[in-house]
């Protein structure tokens, strides 16, 4: 489940703002380091993306591992800011 929630391209920069915002900064930086992925042939995060991996397919691997909700699954709502012209 969950392949189809998420399409498109992943930039490396959105991929690491989900895993800090859905782990706090300190723990997704350990997680990416230890935890081991099944999806990903038991790799790290941090072992996928040094291989290639795409973002976010290493982020489909990480919430499945990991058990998150498919309403976190897309990150945190954040407001619009807009800029006067």
């Amino acid at each position: 489940p969950g392949a189809e929630w998420f399409t498109g391209l992943m930039r490396l920069s959105q991929f690491w703002q989900l895993m800090d915002d859905e782990f706090g900064r300190a723990y997704a930086r350990t997680l990416a380091r230890h935890q081991s992925l099944p999806d990903l042939s038991g790799a790290t995060v941090d072992e996928a993306l040094d291989r290639g991996g795409a973002p976010r397919r290493v982020w489909q691997a990480v919430c499945e591992q990991m058990q998150i909700p498919p309403e976190r699954r897309l990150g945190v709502d954040r407001p619009i800011v807009e800029h006067p012209e």
